[in-house]
Order: structure tokens, then sequence, then C-alpha cells
């Protein structure tokens, strides 16, 4: 396998384009990254990698947002609605409560879906119409349908994304539908969704944006180098861990292949890679249990349930990529309650920042590291939190207070404030 932090920067192939090719990260084969439609290597099925000639420095980039790091993407421009940039904020009462020399929140609810996904959505789309496809499908516990829905509506491409019945909160459906997508309802959990969504892109029905799309995972990239480039900046120094929340594993995936760029340009110590560290749900947690396991992949769980849906996933794709990440940068993962999640959710909020479950999966795996000590005092983290409060508003009204009933009247609204 090709995936190492010691890795040199390769030598382009004779099928490189513009400097850009795709490699095997199993078999090393290569490709062409724009003559033909491919997720996943001809010779052997591994995943697939996007490699660069040049790989620019940190002090390279201008601009902002995710295209801001054109330099290190597939392509100089994408179908954008001006993603990235997402605010990194101070925590002061959560940093003192949980115990670390600094932490702060890297909000990516914050981007124009709500989601992290819209940066991997601008790369995703803008290849896809440079391969000339006309229709983007998706399986998704619903983040990854409103993303790909805006985009494609702002590309001018038709949009199918399937979904599992019931399980995907109301905002993110509401998203897909106001942006135009044809939504299939699928009776089946995401797995299957992403089943049947693989077969027809196999069988030319259409472009595949799942983060198996080795392409997605560009733009995704852009949030580690987004947290590096200001932790310098306020701090003199790189995190020492990043803690994140894990579905399909691309974030982690994406975030470890940032890293080994960084290193192979001399712009970031081996000795100071963050540590990534993934969480996921105690009722879906087939990464956790991999790593505690010192398995080679990951077993597959066929029922998985937690109210945290974006993360409630039983087969992560990106395995291959995200095992060797949090190995090679002695990270680790956890798998944390739904209760503990609320309960980070309150905390976060308590600090003015609404997420959904899902991402306060990563300050709830945070806190339970901190306390068995694998977490450190002196510790400096960035939690990554990948949704917005408004994604999933049944499960805000559920964890915050409840509505009071008053007369109608002043006094006797002070009355009952009075008791």
């Amino acid at each position: 396998m090709s995936l190492s932090l010691a890795a040199e920067q390769p030598e382009p192939p004779v099928d490189a384009e513009d400097g850009a090719w795709l490699e095997c990260i199993e078999c090393g084969e290569t490709f062409a990254p724009f003559a033909d439609i491919r997720y996943t290597c001809d010779e052997c099925d591994g995943l697939l990698e996007v490699r660069y000639t040049d790989l620019p420095s940190l002090d390279e980039f201008e601009g902002q947002g995710v295209w801001r790091y054109a330099d290190a993407l597939p392509l100089e421009s994408g179908v954008t609605t001006q993603e990235g940039a997402t605010p990194l904020y101070e925590v002061p009462r959560l940093q003192d409560d949980v115990g670390v020399e600094a932490l702060r929140i890297k909000h990516e609810g914050m981007n124009p879906t709500g989601s992290f996904k819209d940066r991997g959505m601008t790369v995703g789309v803008a290849v896809a119409k440079e391969l000339g496809v006309d229709r983007l499908a998706c399986a998704s516990t619903g983040n990854t349908s409103a993303a790909l829905a805006a985009y494609g509506s702002r590309g001018g491409m038709e949009t199918l994304v399937l979904l599992p019945a019931g399980k995907v909160a109301a905002g993110k459906i509401a998203q897909a539908s106001l942006h135009g997508a044809r939504i299939l309802e699928v009776d089946g959990n995401f797995d299957s969704c992403l089943d049947i969504v693989q077969e027809l892109a196999a069988r030319g029905e259409a472009y595949l944006l799942n983060s198996l799309n080795p392409f997605r995972l560009e733009g995704q990239k852009t949030i580690g180098l987004e947290i590096l480039e200001a932790f310098r900046d306020d701090y003199g120094a790189f995190p020492d861990r990043i803690v994140l929340p894990v579905g399909n594993a691309g974030n982690t995936s994406a975030l470890y292949k940032a890293f080994r760029e960084l290193v192979q340009v001399g712009d970031l110590p081996l000795e100071d890679v963050p540590k990534l560290t993934g969480v996921q749900a105690e009722g879906a947690a087939p990464m956790v249990e991999a790593i505690e396991n010192d398995a080679d992949e990951v077993r597959r769980w066929d029922d998985v349930e937690t109210r945290a849906t974006a993360i409630r996933i039983g087969n992560p794709v990106n395995a291959p990529k995200a095992l060797p990440g949090i190995r090679e940068t002695d990270g680790t993962a956890v798998a944390v309650s739904d209760d503990e999640i609320t309960d980070a959710q309150r905390d976060l909020a308590a600090e003015g920042i609404g997420v959904e479950p899902a991402s306060a999966a990563s300050v709830a795996g945070l806190r339970k590291l901190r306390a068995e000590g694998v977490v450190t005092d002196d510790e400096r983290v960035a939690c990554l939190t990948t949704g917005h409060l408004l994604k999933d508003p049944d499960a805000a009204a559920a964890a915050g207070s409840e509505p009071q009933p008053v007369p109608n009247d002043t006094e006797g609204v002070l009355e009952h404030l009075r008791e």
C-alpha cells in the first residue's frame, strides 16, 4: 500500500494530465484523470487517489475558500457557491472544562448548504462537467444529498439521490427537494443505498459522487489545510490532535492525504503531524472495532442505529485510506453513546455553536479520551463539527429546553419569572 507519511513525492506516469493522475492505493496502477470515468482500480478494484507532479507549499496559496487551494486540486476552478473558509471558534469555557491547553471548533456547518460536503461537491461536480456526464447520483444520510442537489443544480445537471426511508432528518430532505433533486427513498439503510448507487454508476446510468469518488476527497482535504494554517497563525504551531466524527471516513482519509502532501514538500515535519482521532456512535462503530482489534480491514455492520443520523453507517468505504491515517499519525478511535453526543451538543450550544448530533460526536469523543488519559492536558486540539444545528431541528428541539406557557399580560409574565 502506498499510503505512508514517509512516502516520497511520486514521479508522474506517462498518463498524467496537467500534472495530475489517479493512482491505486493497493497495487499502484495509474490512470489519466479525465480520460474515462472510474471510481476504483481497473486491475484490483482498490481505492484511487489523485496524485500531483508539483505540490505547493502552504505559503503559496492565495485567496479564500476551497479554491484558494487550486494549486493542490485537480482543476483550477469549480462549480462554486463560495464554500470553505469556515470559522475556527474559540470555546474558552469548554476548553477549561475538558482540560486541554487549547481547544478550537472547526465548524463546517457554516458552509453554504450547512455541512462539509460542499467542499467535496465543488470539486466533484466540476470534474463531472469535465468528464461530460449529465446525471449525478449519491447515496446519503442527508448532508451529501443536500450538497449534491445544490451544486448539481448550480451546474445545470440532473441529480439523483437515494436515501434510507425514514432515517434522514427533515431539514436535509427539504434541501435536496428544494434544489430540485430526484429523491428516491430506499427500504434499507445507507449502505444498501450505496450498493445500489454503485451499481447504477457501474452501468453508466449516473456519475457517483459519494466519497468513494477520489476527486471529492480532494475538496475535503482543504479542511485540514485551513486548520493547520489557522493554528500556525494563532499559536505558532500546528495542532497536536484533530478529532472528527466518522461515518464513511472520507474526512479522515482526506485530512491524512493533506498531511502526507505537506510532509512531502517539507512544510509539515513528521513529528508535528496532528494525531487523527475518529469518533463514532456506539451503535455504528465498525472503524472503532477495527482499531481496537488491530484489524487490517473493517467488518461491515449490517444493523446500525444512532440518533446521530449523519454517521449512521456500517460499512465505511474509505476505511482502507482512513485506518492507515489513524495509525500512521499515532491517533486512535473511540465510540460514544447517544447520550454523550447529546450532552456534547448542549456543551457546544452553551458556547453559542449550533451543530447537529453527529457533529457533536467529536467533542463527546474528546471528553471521553481526556477522562481516560489518552488525551493529555498539554495538547492543542481541534474538533471538527460537520453539520449545522438546523440540519436536524427535531434533534435540536429534543436536546433543548421546553417552551413555557405564560399569561397574555406583562404582570403574568413577571410572576412566572419570579416563580
